[in-house]
């Protein structure tokens, strides 16, 4: 199954004259119907598929950087979109790329839903929202339509994603992940060679106890861990500004201690970041004095000094 099909209604023509406009809508990008995304293979396979080895560069991308988390529901997605936009308002080329076949978020939280369009290269131009560069499959499905795909789909999609998506040039692009150590993370880091890969975790013993599982994994994949971000963290309050642990305090930090992995810091738990994320304009941007987003912007600045302390030789090699 390909995840870009073809329409010869809508391609483009050889020759393209001057005068005709240089973006149209992309031939190979199509609403996909989910009776063509679960319909089985037409031949059974023999044996295990064997992915491709690691062959995609991105020449022009200086940092490849995953936001990964072993479970769901810590709001990976929403560190994610506010890193990035962090950033880049410290003038930094930022590219977001979400990865979650299973659930795409990046498209509401980023305020953008449409179909890309295609330039004059063949190449998917990527949408941009609040200065970011963006790609998701949510661009490409219908509201509330489930994606039912096996591993070799995912694959296809995740390099489809890297290879035919002109990106540009990018100081940082940033990968996020859907929540496990599944398919996805796998297909990844099999066809690109990441700088390394963010954890985001919140302060419970049961995502803290993901976290380790989720380090294991980039570890026997080869991928520096870059450190560990706690959302969730506390609670500050908006009239006296004091603050409340709500779940235990500081098991963020600890956990990176056990590692061996630098921790980046700690976000807060507050409904304005939810609402923001909910409303297309994630705080940094809607509210950047506010004390939540100098959280975000801390934990980017963390990630940025991380990365200037790891010289070329460094950046691919495993933390333990």
């Amino acid at each position: 199954m390909k995840l870009f099909r073809k329409d010869k209604k809508n391609s483009i023509p050889k020759n393209q004259g001057a005068a005709q406009p240089t973006m149209k809508k992309h031939p190979d990008l199509q609403v996909i119907s989910g009776s063509q995304i679960s319909r089985p293979a037409t031949k059974p396979q023999t044996g295990a598929t064997q992915p491709s080895p690691q062959n995609i560069t991105l020449p022009g991308v200086e940092y490849k950087i995953a936001v990964a988390s072993g479970k769901g529901g810590v709001g990976k997605s929403t560190v994610a979109t506010n890193m990035a936009i962090a950033l880049s308002q410290e003038g930094a080329k930022v590219g977001l790329m979400d990865a979650d076949a299973y659930g795409p978020s990046i498209p509401t939280m980023m305020g953008i839903n449409e179909q890309p369009q295609v330039g004059q290269d063949k190449k998917i131009i990527p949408l941009v929202s609040h200065g970011i560069k963006l790609m998701s499959i949510g661009f490409m499905v219908s509201d509330g339509q489930a994606m039912i795909w096996r591993g070799p789909m995912l694959h296809k999609a995740i390099r489809d994603f890297l290879t035919e998506v002109n990106w540009g040039e990018l100081d940082y692009l940033i990968i996020d992940l859907p929540p496990g150590t599944g398919d996805v993370a796998l297909s990844l880091t099999q066809a690109i060679p990441l700088t390394g890969a963010v954890i985001v975790t919140t302060p419970q013993d049961v995502a803290l106890a993901d976290v380790r599982r989720g380090a294991a994994m980039f570890e026997r994949l080869e991928v520096p861990i870059l450190g560990v971000i706690e959302n969730m963290s506390y609670f500050l309050c908006p009239h006296c500004g004091e603050r409340t642990d709500i779940f235990r305090s500081d098991g963020g930090k600890n956990t990176s201690e056990k590692l061996g992995v630098s921790f980046l810091g700690q976000i807060p738990i507050d409904a304005e970041i939810c609402t923001a994320g909910d409303l297309g304009v994630p705080i940094v941007a809607s509210n950047s004095d506010s004390p939540q987003s100098a959280a975000f912007r801390d934990v980017a600045n963390q990630l940025v000094e991380e990365l200037r302390n790891r010289g070329p030789e460094d950046e691919l090699k495993i933390i333990s």
